[in-house]
């Protein structure tokens, strides 16, 4: 959706579950051709839905952060996303994402053999994501198969004047090829027991939210003096399990984290503007500039001046 301001915006609900409808009941399927860099803050913002995604990088440069995993697609490549799987992308630069967002019910009825044999699994299964490498046989099969569904979205503008071209119908029967081909990918993965695809566990939408929540919290908040016990409660939980979720999911600590981000911060500011190294400290939530510049030089290998300096 795009505001006043001229950029667009994810809209969520509180569970960060989109609230946008990728197409209607009568046909669950939506097309996108989207520029990541004309987004608020040039991302599309923490979501999750509970259809399918498929993502090409045409241009640019896509950093995809699944859950607590980041990935980096560069032009060509391109990523499967499960069902109810949150995630986020970024980018620097102008970056074209065509995707397609659609319901598994489009492919066949909840109650079919189709779905229980072939799509079920799938939803069901302990992959969140697929980064698709065109140097990857079957990958680039699937791309090339995204390609073509594209295509036939875009003639679709073509021809309303003109004659029918049966869009809807040529999609659905391009999805079904696709989705075999990423069927035999996820039955290899699970035969094989091999970690060759991008493949996260499948945690629980609501521990996963908690996450995203208590970071979210930091990145709203880091410039405050904020507790542990702060950032458990953004998340709805216990400091210990707060600990525990930081500990599995992103391998730190929330207070680690948290310094590690404001540390990331500060050093874009000394990058991008000219304000003073104790200034930066402060602005940063750090309370002594000699503390910032001990744990500055700790995770950059060196001072701030010799990082404005470089």
């Amino acid at each position: 959706m795009k505001y006043n301001d001229g950029y667009s915006k994810i809209i969520t609900d509180e569970t960060r579950r989109e609230l946008a409808a990728h197409g209607n009941a009568e046909y669950p399927f939506k097309y996108y051709l989207e520029d990541i860099w004309d987004f608020d803050l040039h991302c599309i913002d923490w979501h999750w839905h509970s259809e399918l995604e498929f993502v090409l990088v045409e241009k640019g440069l896509a950093e995809c952060f699944i859950g607590s995993e980041k990935y980096e697609l560069s032009a060509g490549m391109g990523i499967f996303i499960n069902s109810k799987v949150i995630h986020r992308f970024e980018a620097k630069q102008n970056t074209i994402i065509p995707n397609i967002v659609f319901s598994p019910d489009l492919l066949a009825e909840k109650e079919s053999l189709i779905y229980k044999k072939y799509i079920l699994p799938v939803l069901d299964s302990d992959i969140e994501c697929v980064i698709l490498n065109p140097q990857n046989l079957m990958h680039k099969e699937v791309l090339c198969m995204l390609k073509e569904i594209f295509i036939a979205q875009d003639s679709q503008s073509e021809a309303v004047t003109n004659e029918c071209k049966c869009t809807e119908l040529l999609t659905v029967q391009k999805l079904l090829k696709l989705w075999g081909i990423l069927f035999e990918i996820f039955s290899d993965l699970s035969r094989n027991n091999k970690m060759h695809l991008a493949a996260g566990n499948k945690k629980s939408v609501r521990t996963k939210f908690q996450l995203q929540m208590m970071m979210q919290f930091i990145h709203q908040n880091y410039t405050n003096q904020i507790s542990l016990e702060d950032i458990a409660t953004s998340g709805g939980m216990s400091r210990n399990n707060a600990l525990l979720v930081f500990k599995n999911n992103l391998h730190t600590s929330p207070i680690q984290y948290l310094n590690n981000y404001r540390l990331c911060r500060a050093a874009k500011l000394l990058s991008e503007t000219e304000k003073k190294i104790a200034a930066i400290a402060f602005d940063t939530g750090f309370e002594s500039p000699a503390y910032f510049c001990r744990q500055f030089k700790n995770l950059f290998q060196m001072t701030p001046k010799e990082y404005r300096d470089r």
